[in-house]
């Protein structure tokens, strides 16, 4: 068996293992070993997204039992409106999107759509922006003008919508706003800021701010993360070639950054100081994104990609990985919001989703819920 079959049989034996006592609950990080339960934030998805890609190749009826429940308690949130913001896709994709894919259940094609035009809603036309966050969420700042790195990710439930109705007034916003991205979130070097702020009123650039980063002009390794898998996804979706342009200007830059054993500091570009933490969700994202470009250039092209794919995915199996203790999570050294001391050091579940998933494609999957 080799590392890549190794590494997956383990993680879906863990899975199946943790799944006893997490079942159905919305851990986000990994608290001494023990995932928490966190229904209100953006990472409800992941834990299902996990449970649907083990079920596609094992048909594992206890899991799907697991993930169909979390859904059916997500309508709370999905009904609740207020509290929905840019972050659906993440949430809809790998659940509503993830079952009606591999069981037709049209219930979540619903669910799966309604999330989609509430996104389309977020729309700013002034700006060719989609908001990130909500009032409550600004930290006193007034916040209806920003634009974040991450909403990349949520646009494959656009794209998906257009194709699953006919309409193309989702991909036309997914596409708008992706181009906002490529103009105002990308620089010449293929770094990415997290936060660009316009007016809301006019749409004009009013500047950038750190989010998660180290400052304004520092380079987030998790938003180098999103922009290479996001770009890479809608580059998938439309076929336009400044997308996949971008998703490789990304890739370069991050991976130009690496550290020796191919796992990113949280921030490319601040200073290094002693124990500095690492960020094996931005690894394990950035690895799954790398697979997605491979599977879209030229043949010449695909074994730099590829390779440098498995390189992050075998370190994070052999370095990060862990299979022999009694913690839950798959990965550790994770990094939620370093800034804010949040989540440093620590399994944070959306690692452990992006880590099967790109092993899932390292094995020859192709089928996708973004």
């Amino acid at each position: 068996m080799n590392w890549i079959d190794q590494a997956w049989c383990q993680a879906v034996e863990k899975v199946n293992r943790t799944s006893k006592r997490i079942g159905v609950s919305y851990p986000h990080l990994s608290i001494n070993g023990t995932y928490d339960n966190n229904k209100s934030f953006w990472t409800k998805g992941f834990w299902p997204g996990m449970l649907w890609q083990i079920y596609k190749e094992t048909k594992d009826e206890r899991l799907k039992g697991i993930a169909i429940a979390i859904e059916d308690e997500l309508d709370e949130v999905l009904n609740g409106f207020y509290v929905l913001h840019h972050d659906v896709g993440f949430v809809w994709s790998l659940t509503s999107v993830a079952q009606y894919k591999l069981l037709n259940h049209e219930p979540s094609r619903r669910r799966a759509l309604t999330a989609a035009s509430h996104l389309a809603g977020r729309f700013n036309i002034k700006g060719n922006f989609i908001r990130a966050w909500n009032d409550q969420q600004g930290g006193g700042k007034d916040n209806r003008g920003w634009v974040i790195i991450d909403c990349m990710m949520n646009l494959p439930i656009l794209y998906w919508a257009s194709e699953e109705t006919g309409d193309p007034r989702f991909k036309h916003i997914a596409i708008a706003h992706a181009d906002t991205v490529l103009k105002e979130h990308m620089r010449d070097d293929g770094s990415v800021h997290h936060i660009v702020c316009f007016d809301p009123d006019t749409g004009e650039r009013v500047g950038a701010m750190a989010g998660q980063g180290y400052s304004p002009y520092s380079a987030w390794s998790r938003g180098a993360s999103w922009a290479i898998h996001g770009f890479a996804l809608s580059y998938r979706y439309t076929g336009e070639p400044r997308y996949l342009q971008a998703a490789k200007k990304a890739a370069h830059y991050f991976i130009a950054s690496l550290p020796e054993d191919h796992v990113p500091y949280w921030d490319l570009r601040a200073p290094l100081e002693a124990n500095m933490p690492r960020d094996t969700t931005a690894a394990a994202c950035a690895a799954s994104g790398l697979i997605e470009i491979g599977r879209s250039v030229p043949e010449q092209e695909q074994r730099f990609y590829l390779e440098w794919a498995e390189c992050i995915v075998k370190s994070l199996y052999e370095n990060y990985g862990a299979w022999d203790t009694e913690e839950e999570a798959l990965l550790v050294k994770g990094t939620s919001h370093y800034p804010a001391g949040i989540g440093i050091n620590t399994p944070i579940i959306y690692g452990d989703y992006f880590f099967m998933e790109a092993l899932s494609k390292l094995r020859g999957n192709t089928e996708l819920f973004w």
